[in-house]
């Protein structure tokens, strides 16, 4: 995949999508600790979200740290706004911030 491509597909991934993790493996067989983290973060919320493995193109791997000028993996979007990565969303989560975020963008939860 050329740069270009993997841009195009973030972008339609983001539109397609109401809540999307750009991570390294899958949620069921994360490929790093900061990946799994968020990941347990949205399970214990009940948040359904569209998991996409970063590990599987190099091209998609940068283009997503291209995107937001977001230099880390995990990233966490909501309604194509990017949330943060692992920090941000395990803070907000102990806080109680993360779930009206995600209901305020009406993402419903079943946790």
């Amino acid at each position: 995949m050329t740069t270009k491509q993997a841009l195009e597909q973030i972008g339609a991934t983001l539109a397609a999508n109401d809540v999307v993790l750009f991570m390294k493996g899958t949620p069921d067989a994360p490929q790093c600790g900061f990946s799994a983290a968020v990941t347990k973060v949205l399970s214990q919320l009940g948040v359904p979200f569209t998991p996409v493995n970063v590990l599987e193109d190099d091209a998609l791997r940068q283009g997503i740290k291209d995107h937001a000028n977001w230099p880390t993996i995990p990233q966490l979007y909501v309604k194509g706004e990017l949330i943060g990565g692992c920090d941000i969303v395990r803070e907000m989560h102990k806080s109680g911030e993360l779930r009206p975020l995600l209901q305020d963008k009406g993402v419903t939860l079943s946790g």
